[in-house]
């Protein structure tokens, strides 16, 4: 599959936590450092992803919001 989005990184997921509507990931990627991620429940069955899954997380963004 070839998608438009740049930023594809690699990693292994870390923890995965279901809620009533979303799951949330936690991935370990290059170095040790982590990106979490939201995704709908249907989405994390879909893929049947679980803790020690190597996945890759693709970020397609115009905005990067930092605060203090």
């Amino acid at each position: 599959m070839k998608l438009s989005a740049r930023n594809a990184l690699k990693g292994k997921i870390e923890e995965l936590h279901k809620g009533a509507v979303t799951t949330t990931l936690k991935i370990v990627v290059d170095g040790g450092n982590h990106i979490t991620s939201s995704i709908t429940n249907e989405a994390a069955d879909d893929l049947a992803l679980a803790v020690g899954d190597d996945v890759t997380a693709i970020i397609k963004s115009s905005d990067v919001i930092i605060g203090k």
